[in-house]
């Protein structure tokens, strides 16, 4: 099992060195199924999606697959996320984790956008005909990570994509895979780097490419016919995470079994993320979070695109974000906790996005 490990870790680094320079200026925009690049979950919006060093459970799947297996027992997630505030378009998202053994662990998720009823227009009806329609886009992803004498966590992700309007579809399948490191007395230090979105180009096919037309010759009456179009192939929103955090304990009192008492720790996280983006500039980012006893989490976060100038459309996702979360404990021994999550960002333009987000830990 080692040597895979070492074969795993050694292709995400090579893929990710690939990645670094596989973004080009002139091909920004040009990428389709932007729902990939969604989050549905609430605490780690809460970072910008910038918590790739110690993303786990559920909400890893989105972040950093490596960090599955990083809880105890299961994890049940819920969340939905109000996009673009303004706009009517939901993401909501259904995720499952489990420990498998010791050291491995496995998860699914499934996400849906939530169009809203969109009016049906034509050349002749350009206001409308009266009809409506919902396009459904929908992805599926299923996760296994594995994790090494406690220090060294690696996962790999299969995602199927879907894609559909009521008369075109497209269809693709994306790889992520990840890896995290943990150091320190404490575990203070994390290091995570996670490669995301990598597949198959996708295209649209169905009754939609076909146009009805008429034909005229000389004096022969005129006939109605159809001529197919060709629609272009699209590829997905590769990107490449690199990101580190570090742990200050603010209050560490050691359990005390004679006196009855319980270790209560808070402490403060910080983190910084890069990310490159093989279809838009890349971007760095900072963020904190100060967590209490595991009750309560408070959390926010800055991200900056790199190289943007005067006048350059600015990416929808960028400034500040926050959040925060309260664990409610459902047992004395807190083997089953219930979180209750939120999280805010900026979006440029549009109103925000706001995030909440259900979980159980058993």
């Amino acid at each position: 099992m080692k040597k895979y490990i070492q074969l795993l870790i050694i292709g995400i680094f090579v893929c990710s060195q690939v990645a670094l320079i596989a973004g080009n200026p002139d091909r920004q925009g040009e990428s389709g199924a932007a729902e990939l690049l969604f989050n549905p979950w609430a605490r780690s919006a809460g970072f910008h999606s910038m918590n790739t060093s110690f993303a786990s459970g559920v909400e890893a799947m989105r972040i950093n697959v490596a960090g599955i297996g990083r809880i105890e027992g299961r994890e049940l997630q819920l969340g939905n996320a109000r996009l673009y505030e303004g706009t009517g378009i939901q993401l909501n998202s259904l995720g499952y984790a489990q420990k498998r053994g010791e050291r491995g662990a496995f998860a699914f998720s499934l996400a849906s956008v939530n169009f809203g009823d969109i009016p049906v227009t034509t050349e002749v009806l350009p206001d409308g005909t009266g009809a409506t329609y919902s396009p459904s886009f929908f992805n599926m992803g299923l996760g296994y990570s594995y994790t090494y004498e406690n220090k060294i966590s690696v996962g790999i992700l299969v995602r199927a994509i879907s894609e559909t309007l009521p008369n075109l579809s497209a269809f693709g399948a994306a790889l992520d895979a990840g890896v995290q490191y943990v150091s320190g007395a404490n575990d203070n230090f994390k290091l995570g780097i996670s490669l995301r979105n990598i597949g198959t180009p996708m295209r649209f096919s169905g009754d939609g490419n076909s146009r009805p037309t008429v034909v005229t010759s000389g004096n022969n009456p005129d006939y109605p016919i159809e001529f197919a179009v060709k629609p272009a192939t699209f590829e997905l929103p590769s990107m490449l995470n690199i990101g580190m955090s570090y742990d200050f304990y603010v209050i560490n009192t050691p359990a005390n079994a004679d006196e009855g008492r319980t270790a209560t720790v808070a402490y403060l996280r910080a983190l910084a993320n890069f990310t490159s983006n093989a279809f838009s500039r890349d971007q760095i980012g900072v963020g904190l979070e100060f967590n209490f006893n595991e009750l309560i989490a408070l959390r926010g976060a800055y991200k900056y695109e790199i190289g943007q100038g005067d006048g350059d459309t600015q990416n929808v996702y960028t400034g500040l974000a926050g959040g925060a979360s309260a664990y409610i404990p459902m047992k004395k021994d807190k083997s089953t906790i219930l979180s209750l999550n939120y999280a805010y960002r900026t979006t440029n333009p549009f109103g925000g996005s706001h995030n909440f987000g259900l979980g159980l830990l058993f």
